[in-house]
């Protein structure tokens, strides 16, 4: 697959931290519901991959899927990018691309993360939640009870990295979505080109300009919890709830925004005949769902795992073709998941996938209406299985067929047993399981919102979508030690 120059198409990647599949088809705020426009428009234009699914989770791991085309959650954990692990952009070498990374997200950065290997050149965008940005001012006014906050000492950092921001243009998404803008400007001539722009927000400490929080949620007077403990919600009135509703919606709008002036851009510069934009996420995060708020448990030195229901697990999936191949908007139904998008650029660069031992599959033969076969049976959402049960880990498996398994080990973790992570924000915690650990069943198709657990009424699903899982996780290689502890479920 070779583009109009007879050279590969450009490629431009943008991934946007915790930005959930709702925000394209709807998500509520109070009594209204608010769509974010400029992605919606490129949805219009792009193939819609209506069922994506996060592979590795959470932020480090799906980077490092992206990356290498792998399911690293079967040997890896929220860890720096392994010696020796190829990249796409070394990939991309082999057909003479230039690559460029732009991020303000610090995880895959920071404390000697390498992300950037391979990479012809890289900004960071500084300042980003527990960035070691500034350290002024000394003074930080905490918005709320700092009981309600996950890590005071990480939102103090936060508010400091960002004090004195006057103008739309001093938030960390527009500065990341001009430069980008400004590569694009100097370096447009150089084709073929990978530019990979990785958004943090809508992730939190939620601080989105002030005019956007109010045009969403006017008249609200009680605190702003920015940087919520993760765990049950319980602890957050109503009214707070919808209130950090309004806050998380405001900074994805900003984010849209800026994404959309990006994409603006690639259309100035004439670029859209031979240029693929990639539009993803690698999680979501409950707001109030499940009694939820956030995407695991993190209270004071400990981390648990919270089952992985749709508002996390599910991700949007935007690919708009080079106007070239001549796809315009088409819906796809596939199981998509993240090492596809790197086997699918290599499709776009005219490589073989194969060659560079990606686990993914390219998914033009669905976009074009090529491909003979299903994509896959079932989708696998996990955090790194490496530690076994520990935390409560429960893999989720989505299958082609409408059902979500949320698997819980029979092993249960021994707790005089001290496991360490560093999920799910690079500070090093002890894995402990919280509340009911549990295998869980649901019908996607009669129940969607994953309300009624019905692994005791369907035993034969829960039996088939736990083989194929056993199955999986053998063809990509994991270790048997790593399989063992899931080979029988708890109920």
């Amino acid at each position: 697959m070779v583009g109009v120059s007879g050279r590969g198409f450009n490629i431009i990647l943008v991934v946007s931290d915790t930005f959930r599949f709702d925000l394209l088809s709807g998500f509520r705020v109070r009594n209204r519901v608010v769509k974010v426009p400029y992605l919606s428009r490129l949805a219009s234009e792009s193939v819609v991959f209506n069922r994506a699914y996060t592979a590795s989770f959470p932020t480090v791991p799906n980077r490092h899927d992206l990356l290498t085309g792998r399911f690293t959650f079967t040997y890896s954990d929220w860890e720096p990018l392994p010696r020796g692990e190829v990249t796409l952009p070394m990939m991309l070498r082999d057909a003479g691309y230039v690559s460029m990374l732009i991020a303000d997200t610090p995880h895959i950065l920071k404390d000697g993360f390498n992300y950037d290997r391979g990479f012809d050149g890289w900004v960071w965008i500084r300042g980003q939640e527990n960035d070691r940005f500034r350290t002024s001012p000394r003074d930080v006014k905490l918005p709320c009870n700092p009981v309600k906050l996950r890590s005071v000492e990480t939102t103090i950092q936060h508010i400091r990295n960002n004090a004195n921001r006057l103008r739309e243009e001093d938030w960390i998404p527009v500065k990341t979505a001009t430069e980008a803008m400004h590569w694009l400007e100097e370096n447009y001539r150089y084709r073929p080109f990978l530019l990979y722009v990785d958004f943090f927000d809508p992730h939190e400490p939620w601080d989105p300009p002030r005019w956007l929080i109010n045009a969403l949620d006017p008249g609200y007077k009680g605190e702003e919890v920015i940087y919520p403990v993760y765990g049950p919600s319980d602890y957050l009135s109503s009214d707070e709830v919808e209130h950090i509703r309004a806050l998380y919606a405001a900074e994805a709008l900003l984010v849209d925004k800026w994404i959309g002036r990006l994409i603006e851009k690639v259309s100035e510069l004439g670029l859209l005949e031979d240029t693929a934009v990639i539009f993803t996420s690698d999680h979501g995060f409950y707001l109030g769902e499940h009694g939820f708020i956030g995407k695991s448990v993190v209270m004071g030195n400990y981390q648990g795992y919270l089952p992985l229901y749709g508002e996390v697990a599910h991700t949007p999936l935007i690919i708009r073709l080079p106007d070239s191949m001549g796809v315009r908007h088409v819906e796809v139904n596939e199981l998509a998941q993240p090492p596809d998008i790197t086997a699918t650029i290599l499709d776009l660069a005219g490589l073989n996938p194969a060659k560079f031992n990606i686990q993914g599959k390219s998914l033009l033969p669905y976009m074009t209406g090529e491909a003979k076969e299903p994509l896959r049976s079932i989708a696998v959402t996990s955090p790194p299985i490496i530690h076994g049960s520990a935390g409560g880990l429960r893999p989720t498996v989505t299958s082609f067929d409408d059902w979500s398994l949320i698997m819980a080990s029979a092993e249960s973790q021994r707790l005089d047993e001290v496991v360490y992570t560093m999920i799910v924000d690079g500070v090093q915690r002890v894995l402990r399981p919280y509340g009911t650990i549990r295998t869980e069943l649901y019908n996607l198709r009669d129940d969607p919102g994953q309300l009624r657990n019905v692994a005791n009424e369907h035993p034969e699903v829960v039996n088939r979508l736990h083989g194929e899982f056993l199955k999986l996780l053998r063809e990509l290689g994991a270790r048997e030690e790593y399989v063992k502890p899931f080979e029988k479920l708890k109920y």
